[in-house]
């Protein structure tokens, strides 16, 4: 696969321009693995998680399979892809804008939290492809104002987080809208067995291709641990924020409300911040995307739903103010830098009541996460427990699901890979080694 080319996956010159132009040289393994299939108009299940080249796996034959067919009618495309989130169908949809920009396709993304009169527009004018949540589209299907009886080309993306999100009863009554003759992919991060089961039911005879999304992550991410107090999270982060070397970063929380008060506080202390969550309004979370995106926000505090479709390049930092409900999760979350090549360092911050998240999610990335002690908030607690103490899960509920026992990080002494990592520098990005 060294010398894999986009010409070698036989892309139609317009596409191969438009790549070009963007600077992309060699395709990704999933495009690799996809492409070909998708030109056949084979069905496909995809895993594979943001930041592997997926949107350009399905969005290159996509439009390629349309291009032979410009003739549109009014409020019936002829491709339609489902995403959980307004971010994600968005940035989608400039994917396909940058594709496509030589190709006489037209698409609309379609989303809520938004007034529809636009959408409505674009669809009465005609559009190709249309890309949308699904709440959204079922509400201009059922004014009459959208069909799917044309639709050759069906996409749901990252369909865990669909499914996650309860949208399932969505996405069936959009698919029985759709011709049963049509090509069908489905991509997800993970395969649960609700994900695995919608495959089942809508894919037929799949190609399965996938990238593993452990190795895709953390291959260029300098990760570490930081343990700490609970009630001295936030000052750690503020420290952190002094390092020069933290250009951009992102931030995850748990909660909505704590997603604001992080974001509140750092600005008290004149570190440009905005927080992304769901009550935010489309506008504000559109808007808080473009300031991180441009520099003009340094921090950005996200909970996971609202960062499903961050594609930002330049991340330098992401911190794990919280630690996930899943530990798939906190793949996801660190996933976001390290993009393009470039290297990038994952923070996260653990206290006593976390410790069997932290184990779990070690188990899943089968590595264990370098310790930083040289930070003025180290709790020693914190690092000597090793798993989720009985007296928290009485109060707190029932955890993460994490195992008992002594883990890396148990009562024993640590082992030589549980200590902190020489080549991690203090708070900045690692020191690689040639």
């Amino acid at each position: 696969m060294e010398n894999q080319t986009f010409e070698n996956l036989e892309l139609i010159p317009p596409l191969r321009r438009a790549l070009r132009g963007e600077g992309y040289k060699e395709p990704t393994p999933i495009q690799i693995s996809a492409i070909p299939h998708l030109i056949d108009g084979r069905d496909l299940l995809g895993l594979a998680q943001t930041g592997t080249g997926k949107t350009a796996a399905f969005a290159l034959p996509t439009l390629q399979r349309l291009a032979d067919e410009t003739r549109r009618v009014p409020r019936a495309p002829r491709a339609l892809i489902l995403a959980p989130t307004r971010e994600l169908a968005v940035q989608v949809g400039r994917s396909f804008d940058v594709y496509g920009r030589y190709v006489k396709l037209k698409n609309t993304v379609i989303y809520g939290g938004v007034g529809q009169t636009p959408q409505a527009r674009a669809l009465a004018r005609g559009v190709d492809i249309v890309i949308a949540t699904p709440g959204r589209l079922l509400d201009l299907m059922g004014q009459g104002l959208l069909t799917l009886d044309r639709v050759e080309i069906f996409i749901l993306d990252e369909a865990d987080r669909m499914l996650d999100m309860g949208f399932i009863n969505d996405v069936n009554k959009i698919a029985e809208a759709v011709p049963s003759q049509r090509q069908t992919m489905l991509f997800s991060a993970t395969m649960m067995p609700a994900v695995s089961k919608l495959a089942d039911n809508m894919l037929n005879d799949p190609v399965k291709v996938s990238v593993d999304p452990i190795s895709s992550a953390v291959e260029l991410i300098e990760q570490k641990v930081m343990f700490v107090d609970h009630s001295n999270k936030e000052a750690l982060l503020r420290e952190l924020l002094k390092d020069k070397s933290v250009v951009r970063a992102l931030v995850f929380t748990r909660t909505k409300h704590r997603a604001n008060r992080v974001a509140d506080k750092l600005n008290r202390y004149k570190i440009h911040a905005e927080a992304i969550h769901g009550n935010k309004s489309q506008g504000a979370r559109q808007q808080a995307l473009d300031n991180f995106s441009s520099g003009k926000s340094r921090v950005l505090v996200a909970t996971d739903i609202a960062a499903r479709g961050i594609d930002i390049d330049g991340i330098s930092h992401v911190i794990n103010f919280e630690l996930p409900d899943e530990p798939e999760s906190y793949v996801h979350r660190i996933g976001r830098t390290g993009r393009a090549g470039a290297a990038g360092m994952a923070i996260t911050f653990c206290d006593i009541g976390e410790r069997s998240h932290l184990n779990t999610i070690q188990r899943v990335i089968k590595s264990t996460v370098p310790v930083d002690e040289k930070h003025p908030f180290h709790s020693v607690a914190a690092a000597a427990a090793s798993s989720f103490p009985s007296y928290i899960r009485t109060r707190r509920g029932n955890g993460y699901g994490g195992g008992g026992g002594r883990g890396s990080y148990g009562a024993k002494k640590p082992s030589g890979r549980g200590r902190r990592d020489s080549r991690v520098g203090s708070y900045g990005r690692s020191q690689r080694r040639p």
